[in-house]
């Protein structure tokens, strides 16, 4: 059943948080696998790494849940939702982010994925017919700002992007918003692993059959892009897939969509650690502003606690 997500909460479920805290850490650093995967020389095409990723993630979460004897048969509506849901998230959202990283910067891409938490509420604007607050406007705009920021040292230096790299990349964050959307307005019976493990390999069938149109060779992966491949299974999708169903179960929408702001810093924060990568003023101002977006997205969505008698 589609029912309304929750917009307004006294207190933000830690568990929830928790999980939201996963999807941050985890997939700002998915960024840097990605690339390793699909690079010149790698091995990997776009929709052969999508496939091998995805299937290889919703068929182990699928044997988990059969072993714990969970339900994993479907109604013909769960099937439905569950299909078009794997589509957007990652055909769509996923997909077309390898398709656009492989002609545009890594800058020019966080900036136009940026975008999704407006794209999100666009769409949910459009779905409930409901306007978002001020608030929630200025703290989008200032996490954006943050974004273009940070983005800037990549954006002078000269962005390699041409049209195809920008529509794909664009579309990705529509894609993936709609597909948030649609996760939060229906109110599933399934546990979390069977419910991302069949949108994962719902994914992976629609990875497979672009594979094919297009004529993909089959991979021939170096040593490299198959860890990479390991660790966009395992972590970008096992764990911090997961831990994204479970905080739209569990947080208000525009609150779990900050991770495409707070992404960036982390591959920032992990590029200093483990490539030794420069963390200029632009770095430090940038995610100043993103925080700041963050934080008053965070306040959105908490009412004060009244303490009179």
């Amino acid at each position: 059943m589609l029912q309304n997500n929750k917009s307004h909460h006294s207190s933000l479920n830690p568990a929830g948080l928790f999980h939201l805290s996963v999807v941050y850490l985890v997939w700002g650093s998915t960024y840097l696998a990605i690339r390793v995967g699909v690079r010149p020389g790698a091995g990997f095409t776009p929709f052969m790494l999508g496939a091998y990723r995805v299937i290889a993630a919703g068929a182990i979460l699928l044997i988990l849940s059969l072993l714990a004897k969970q339900r994993t048969n479907l109604s013909k509506e769960e099937l439905l939702w569950l299909f078009i849901s794997g589509q957007l998230f990652w055909l769509g959202g996923n997909g077309l982010v390898m398709v656009g990283e492989q002609r545009a910067d890594s800058g020019i891409a966080a900036l136009i994925i940026a975008a999704t938490p407006i794209w999100v509420a666009t769409i949910n604007a459009l779905v409930t017919r409901t306007a978002p607050t001020w608030n929630l406007l200025v703290s989008w705009i200032i996490g954006t700002g943050g974004i273009i920021v940070l983005s800037m040292p990549t954006i002078l230096s000269g962005v390699r992007a041409d049209l195809l790299s920008i529509f794909a990349l664009n579309l990705a964050a529509i894609s993936w918003a709609g597909g948030t959307v649609l996760q939060s307005k229906y109110q599933s019976k399934l546990t979390p692993t069977v419910h991302s493990g069949y949108q994962l390999l719902f994914g992976g069938i629609g990875f497979l059959t672009l594979a094919l149109i297009f004529r993909e060779p089959l991979p021939q992966p170096v040593l490299e892009a198959w860890i990479a491949w390991a660790y966009l299974v395992i972590f970008g999708s096992l764990i911090a897939f997961t831990s994204y169903i479970q905080a739209l179960r569990m947080l208000p929408t525009n609150l779990v969509t900050t991770y495409s702001y707070v992404n960036p810093i982390i591959a920032v924060i992990l590029g200093r650690i483990i490539l030794k990568e420069t963390i200029t003023i632009w770095t430090v101002a940038g995610a100043i502003l993103i925080l700041v977006g963050v934080s008053g997205i965070f306040r959105a969505h908490v009412k004060p606690v009244n303490t009179k008698n």
